[in-house]
């Protein structure tokens, strides 16, 4: 329990900016209860921005969609989006595979990072608007930021890293399958009580397995930086996803 308990807190201090005053053991027992309580993280940060539109219900919907994504940035730290910024000045170099890894390790951000960051951050904002002016139940708001995160943690356990050395690396050598599956139980019960849940987590599959393809593809393996992109990827891909079927759903002449 005590295990348990310390991964929890390793999670909360990996991706939120939450200040946890404590000094978490770094053991593999730790690492694997915080890769498995990565998507109840991702539930506490959907909580608060359930939390927030409900309390601006009757604010505007652009405004509203524009402070549920300020929050979302300021919880997470913007950790992820580095990793997204990273990648897309690599790709954007069209260069070897080598001076790929370079740039991506390259602390400054080039002009394919800052458009990557613009394009994903715009895309979020007026799908958050989009959904709102839907007025779409709000489960979708708790349900998407955890899934994005079990799309890292699968991606993280799933997928080779590029070099055996750094934190992703450091992470892989102490999990298995077994904690991609357990990384979903938080999301049990929500599932029961909003069935799309499950099929909208079967999407996030799919996502994963085309991360892992693509970034097999070009990189020769993955580093902290891609599972950072994953779950910024993953929750746009939700995103989507959610603003579609809810489309779908609202013009239906099933009412399904």
């Amino acid at each position: 329990m005590k295990n348990a308990l310390f991964g929890l807190l390793l999670a909360l201090q990996f991706l939120t900016r939450i200040p946890i005053p404590i000094a978490v053991p770094w053991t593999p027992d730790t690492r694997r209860w915080a890769v498995r309580a990565y998507p109840l993280v991702g539930l506490l940060i959907g909580g608060v921005l359930v939390l927030l539109a409900f309390v601006m219900h009757d604010a505007p919907a652009p405004i509203t969609a524009l402070a549920i994504l300020s929050v979302w940035v300021v919880l997470s730290g913007g950790l992820h989006l580095d990793g997204v910024m990273d990648i897309a000045d690599a790709l954007g170099s069209n260069q070897p595979l080598a001076r790929r890894w370079e740039i991506m390790k390259d602390p400054q951000i080039g002009s394919f990072g800052m458009l990557a960051l613009l394009f994903l951050l715009a895309w979020k904002g007026v799908l958050l608007w989009a959904l709102l002016t839907y007025q779409a139940p709000l489960w979708w708001l708790l349900v998407v930021p955890a899934l994005g995160r079990w799309a890292g943690v699968a991606l993280l356990v799933l997928t080779p890293c590029a070099q055996p050395k750094g934190l992703a690396w450091s992470w892989q050598q102490s999990l298995s399958g077994q904690d991609v599956a357990l990384a979903l139980l938080p999301l049990a019960l929500i599932a029961l009580l909003a069935p799309p849940v499950v099929l909208i987590g079967l999407t996030v599959m799919v996502f994963v397995v085309l991360m892992r393809w693509f970034m097999l593809r070009l990189f020769n393996g993955i580093n902290g930086d891609m599972v950072g992109a994953t779950i910024e990827g993953g929750e746009l891909w939700l995103l989507i996803l959610v603003w579609s079927w809810w489309q779908f759903a609202t013009v239906s002449p099933l009412g399904i």
